[in-house]
């Protein structure tokens, strides 16, 4: 049995219990929350026993085995540093951290402890289209030549994806545009692609950009053209274009269709395949995947994009 304490009681924790519930040999033991009402309702929902509005207290028990980093985006470094330096394996959430220094920094302790899993919820790599797509291109049957990518939310005021109040800020580079320049970099296996960037003004009162347009090249000649925008009425999520030279294929979450959007059959669910992988690279069944060592290279991208994006 892997008993696990979850950090956070919001929309993406939510959705970790979802996915745990399903997992055969796992016991969520431990919530760690932010607002007391909130963490409360959580655990009712979920039946978590144990709950804490401190870190340290639950880390201190030996009967956590691991811990899936669910907080607001600017804890996950931090929370993240001391689950693994109390010799526990993590699970973060996208991003692992919201500058490239404070990356790196979580890197080298994850590093310097190769027995602890850390593993990042990048869960687009566990989508059963990309990883159909991927697999083409890898066996040379679909050449990439054009991803692209729209990731559209209507968020003009400061609500999670429930539609709940949040008490901290969302990021659209560093969270959302994350997803698919990770993506970008395991597709083509390119960890350097050509970057550009621009964004749009920010909002008056959130203080960040609404609307950004991202572009990469890869080496092999593929490019990413990326759209971001959090003022956008309509279906919101990640929806994806693949352009090759066998075929153009359609992806939102874990559907995928060809270029009539007739719809290709696939198994699988990235939020619970990501997980189960979690528990099973505990276990020993199969190695990590996607680890904060795999996905630095993106962080890296996003630091020189960021960087475009501020002159």
């Amino acid at each position: 049995m892997v008993r696990i304490a979850i950090i956070g009681e919001g929309a993406i924790a939510d959705t970790h219990m979802q996915s745990l519930s399903r997992i055969v040999g796992v016991e969520v033991a431990a919530l760690i929350y932010g607002e007391e009402k909130t963490g409360a309702a959580f655990a009712a929902k979920w039946n978590i026993a144990a709950t804490s509005s401190h870190l340290d207290t639950v880390l201190e028990h030996d009967g956590i085995d691991a811990v899936i980093v669910a907080s607001p985006s600017a804890l996950h470094p931090e929370h993240t540093i001391k689950a693994l330096e109390t010799g526990k394996h993590v699970l973060t959430e996208i991003p692992i951290g919201l500058d490239l220094p404070t990356c790196e920094a979580l890197a080298a302790t994850a590093g310097a402890r190769p027995r602890q899993l850390a593993m990042a919820a990048h869960t687009r790599r566990f989508s059963p289209a990309h990883k159909h797509l991927k697999a083409r291109i890898e066996d040379g049957s679909f050449t990439l030549q054009h991803l692209v990518a729209e990731t559209f939310f209507f968020r003009r005021t400061n609500l999670n994806m429930h539609g709940e109040p949040r008490s901290w800020v969302d990021n659209l580079l560093w969270h959302h545009a994350c997803h698919t320049i990770d993506l970008f970099l395991w597709l083509s296996g390119d960890p350097k692609p050509q970057a550009f960037g621009q964004a749009g003004p920010p909002h008056p009162e959130l203080k960040i950009p609404m609307d950004m347009s991202i572009a990469l090249k890869a080496a092999n000649g593929a490019l990413l053209s990326l759209a971001l925008s959090f003022n956008n009425r309509g279906p919101f999520g990640g929806f994806y274009r693949y352009i090759g030279d066998s075929g153009t294929f359609h992806v939102f979450r874990d559907a995928l269709e060809d270029h009539e959007h007739q719809p290709i059959p696939l198994t699988g669910a990235a939020f619970l395949d990501q997980d189960q992988a979690f528990i099973d690279a505990i276990n020993g069944v199969q190695p990590a995947r996607s680890t904060i060592h795999e996905v630095m290279p993106a962080m890296r991208v996003i630091h020189r994009i960021n960087a475009l994006l501020q002159n």
